[in-house]
């Protein structure tokens, strides 16, 4: 078991994914213009739920590596970057996409919500201040909602 998070560290078996999953890249310091694995890569992690050493277990690789890949001070080779796809269940083109495709591709994905695709359009043509009542409007009815349920 993890200390930190009381997670079990054997290694499982990989479970099919439902649906694909968006990825939210978490800023980083540096250039947001190249290629970030790292970012990419944690991410993609925490989403499936999984410690650096079952990652690693997957990869039958030491958690170090898994770490130095994370903090980018370790680029995977090619044949690395396709076992973290295997690993993590998603194509190879998943881990090398910039930030901005990315942010495009998750953009898509909400906009298949036809919701969401006429809150888009509304919010188009608010000012920032309209914009910042509106959303704060938004999360007052989402946190009574929750509330009542």
């Amino acid at each position: 078991m993890c200390r930190r998070c009381h997670k079990s560290l054997d290694v499982e078996e990989p479970q099919p994914i439902a649906a694909p999953l968006a990825i939210v890249p978490t800023p980083e310091s540096g250039d947001d213009s190249g290629l970030q694995v790292a970012t990419a890569v944690r991410d993609l992690r925490r989403v499936r739920n999984l410690s650096q050493r079952q990652l690693a277990g997957r990869m039958n690789v030491p958690r170090t590596y898994i770490s130095k890949i994370e903090n980018g001070k370790a680029m995977p080779t090619l044949s690395s970057l396709e076992r973290l796809a295997r690993a993590l269940q998603v194509d190879i083109s998943a881990l090398l996409r910039d930030a901005r495709s990315r942010q495009q591709d998750e953009t898509a994905v909400l906009m298949t919500d036809p919701f969401l695709a006429e809150i888009a359009q509304f919010c188009k043509g608010l000012d920032d201040v309209q914009r910042s009542i509106f959303l704060n409007h938004v999360r007052e009815l989402a946190a009574g909602r929750r509330r009542m349920a």
